[in-house]
């Protein structure tokens, strides 16, 4: 049941907000540049970010649970970032030759992943995963992959497949459908995809086996977001890992956004050693960047040393200095004591997100791990997509939710989704766990427990 919020403590006023609005409508389809950006009616611009916090443009200041969607591990303007870009911009930005910079950064990330023994850098998450499905089948030199029902992978057809489903056209729970995921998907794409039930063992196993053949890849997500960063249950790993093995099929581990599970990253946290790494978001310093890694064996498909590569990889701005630079040296301040106090500030939150739904005996429960948590206005922790998709009143209750965090001065993403960063202090936390409590102990929250 929608909620209410009372005596707000930021002021609403978005006037300024409202006025680029109307200008963006005019220069954009619907108004923005990303699907992604929320509305409520209209998007909130912002003016800047400072630390762990964000001020719009109206001079409004709310502390930051999105970070841009996780990308940003320290926070809004990190000083030793904000340097080494300002020093390298005298020296040019972006260059049709090789610079040491993309070594130094690659040799730190080979260094920390146990899984990734060669790079190549792209531009973005969604070219990571692209092209690590693209050298699976290059070496493989099968065309067809399985992937998580549910499960973001950025904007390239093959990944996309599958990613928003809802009750009416996922099909049957033994044999998910591919669902396209924008009108007009060549209907080629679901027929090469195979679509896989996160947590659902034995179910991975037969419908690999089945596909075996076919199959260049299984594309995994750790702990995907969109289902509602839940672990891993270890026999679907083992399941997955063992069948793909078993018949050559190589696996891929999406780490755009999990690599900040550990200095290590997922897979090293989960114990799975892929054949294939994408990575992004974090790795570049708050700067646009996406890498593939994975071993020797694999990654020789890019290798042109000796004529055309199996998998020719450009890009006019992959593995420019300025994301270079930026990634190395936010990577190098993410230290393993820095990766132990991020996950000790997220137990502490997810701990008393808990504490308090426990004490109001509401019906929500807080999942997540490292520096991510999770919000679910659900009574039970969800083990796949389908039961962490919301009912409409759920939606409705994780909508006003968000509301009333804004109104009290948090930007907290509206599906509960939500991320720390290294600026973030324990005062913070207190206040996100205090903002929490109150929001459960207002009425119209208390009433939800029935809906």
């Amino acid at each position: 049941m929608p909620h209410s919020s009372s005596a707000p403590s930021v002021a609403l006023s978005n006037h300024e907000s409202g006025r680029l609005f109307l200008r963006s409508r005019e220069v954009f389809p619907d108004g923005t540049t990303r699907a992604t950006v929320e509305r409520d009616p209209i998007p909130r611009y912002i003016l800047k970010g400072d630390g762990a916090y964000l001020i719009d443009v109206d001079g409004q200041r709310f502390l930051d649970l999105s970070n841009n969607f996780t990308t940003l591990i320290h926070g809004h303007g990190f000083a030793p970032v904000v340097d080494a870009v300002a020093r390298l911009l005298h020296d040019g930005t972006c260059f049709s030759n090789p610079t040491v910079h993309e070594i130094d950064l690659a040799e730190l990330l080979v260094d920390r992943i146990p899984a990734i023994e060669q790079i190549r850098f792209v531009n973005t998450g969604t070219e990571a995963v692209m092209f690590a499905i693209k050298a699976a089948r290059a070496f493989t030199g099968r065309s067809c992959i399985a992937k998580i029902e549910g499960a973001y992978h950025g904007s390239y057809d093959w990944a996309e497949v599958g990613q928003v489903g809802t009750p009416a056209t996922w099909g049957s729970p033994d044999a998910p459908i591919a669902v396209p995921s924008y009108a007009g998907m060549p209907i080629s794409v679901a027929e090469e995809a195979v679509i896989l039930r996160f947590n659902d063992a034995e179910g991975a196993r037969r419908q690999i086996a089945a596909a075996a053949d076919r199959l260049a890849c299984v594309l995994l997500d750790l702990m995907p977001s969109r289902i509602g960063l839940i672990s891993p249950d270890p026999d679907f790993i083992a399941a997955v890992v063992e069948t793909a093995r078993q018949h050559g099929i190589l696996v891929i581990c999406d780490e755009v956004l999990n690599l900040r599970q550990s200095y290590h990253g997922a897979s090293a946290r989960f114990g799975i050693q892929p054949d294939l790494i994408a990575a992004g978001k974090i790795i570049g310093g708050g700067f646009p960047i996406g890498a593939i890694g994975g071993s020797r064996h694999v990654m020789s498909v890019f290798d042109g040393s000796a004529g055309r590569a199996k998998l020719a990889q450009g890009g006019t701005f992959s593995a420019n200095p300025v994301s270079m630079v930026a990634g190395r040296v936010s990577m190098e301040a993410m230290t393993e004591v820095a990766f132990a106090r991020l996950e000790q500030m997220g137990d502490r939150l997810r701990g008393a997100l808990a504490a308090a739904v426990d004490r109001h005996k509401a019906h929500f429960i807080i999942s997540g791990a490292a520096s991510l948590f999770r919000i679910h206005a659900k009574q039970a922790v969800p083990r796949d997509y389908r039961e962490a998709y919301p009912t409409p009143d759920q939606a409705a209750t994780m909508k006003a939710m968000s509301v009333f965090f804004r109104d009290q001065g948090i930007f907290l993403p509206n599906g509960g989704t939500a991320c720390l960063s290294t600026a973030v202090s324990e005062r913070d936390i207190d206040k996100i766990a205090d903002v929490f409590d109150r929001y459960l102990s207002t009425s119209d929250s208390s009433s939800q427990r029935n809906c």
